[in-house]
């Protein structure tokens, strides 16, 4: 039975309270957003050759490290491998040495690049709608608010729509469009389609892909980083950066279906102080769980250069 229209309502206002906690359920991404950080990470190393031991967790090294110490690689459990760079900046931005490294790891899952590149040129559209009825949802919100705070909890209901004000709060709905507006949470649902804001971080999904873009902390990081993630069916991808002048970036891009060479997660850790050299450790993984080999990898570009 379809639920009726206040117990869809009570249930939406129920839901944006978790989602202040939660960016997403069960197996899904969750991310703890926060405007600022008095937790500063140390200051990373200028090193001339890579520390490469034999071991680190669930990776082994093969051979010795390669072109003057600059490069090692390693192999994970069931076909894992690792590989990593020391690289000097020259007078190429940052971002344009990454860029090299991501299409490289990018052409080994073709399919699903494709897949997601697809679905962000399809939502392009709909996401500058969505921005420009957020901002009108915004400005009506406030007028609602000024009415309200001199009433007491208005709720008013017939047929399929209905309207609930209150000092701070104001939900609109009618029909399958409903529109939440709490302080520091929006949220604006069309259908299978909603957008939500929730204080740095936006939200945007429908019934195929789920975009979060904004500013708070990663899962493992102890620090406030830029955060966008992407994510359509069973793939999705990931970037982070913290600020400041240091390189501390990470990129990953996972598929519950395997590539035609088998790959289901590729990525890199990269850091380094300004100016370079940097360290970038590459992954590439054959299971769904792919967290601990990039969590080795983590560790080793950490032993280079530092947190």
């Amino acid at each position: 039975m379809r639920p009726t229209l206040p117990s869809r309502i009570a249930l939406l206002a129920s839901c944006v309270g978790a989602v202040a906690l939660m960016a997403a359920c069960d197996d899904g991404v969750r991310i703890s957003s926060t405007r600022s950080s008095t937790e500063a990470k140390g200051v990373l190393k200028v090193i001339d050759a890579l520390q490469c031991p034999e071991t680190l967790g669930s990776l082994t090294r093969k051979g010795s490290a390669q072109a003057d110490g600059t490069v090692c690689t390693y192999a994970g459990p069931r076909g894992a491998e690792v590989s990593l760079h020391l690289v000097q900046l020259g007078d190429d931005p940052i971002d344009t040495v990454l860029k090299r490294f991501e299409t490289l790891l990018s052409d080994s899952m073709p399919r699903t690049v494709a897949q997601l590149a697809a679905a962000a040129a399809k939502s392009d559209a709909e996401v500058a709608r969505a921005d420009a009825e957020a901002a009108r949802a915004d400005a009506e919100a406030a007028g609602a608010d000024a009415t309200a705070q001199a009433a007491s909890t208005e709720a008013a209901s017939s047929g399929d729509s209905a309207h609930i004000s209150a000092p701070g709060m104001q939900i609109d709905a009618e029909g399958d469009r409903a529109r939440v507006s709490l302080p520091g949470i929006h949220v604006d649902a069309d259908g299978d389609k909603a957008n939500v804001r929730i204080g740095g971080f936006t939200i945007r999904a429908d019934d195929s892909q789920a975009r979060i873009s904004g500013t708070g902390r990663a899962p493992g990081s102890s620090t406030e980083e830029a955060v966008s993630i992407h994510a359509v069916d069973n793939a999705a991808e990931f970037r982070s950066s913290a600020p400041g002048e240091a390189t501390r970036q990470t990129w990953r891009l996972n598929d519950d279906t395997p590539s035609d060479a088998g790959w289901r997660m590729v990525g890199y850790e990269a850091r380094g102080p300004r100016g370079g050299p940097i360290v970038v450790a590459t992954v590439r993984v054959r299971e769904r769980r792919s967290d601990d080999v990039f969590d080795d990898a983590r560790d080793l570009v950490a032993l280079n250069v530092g947190e």
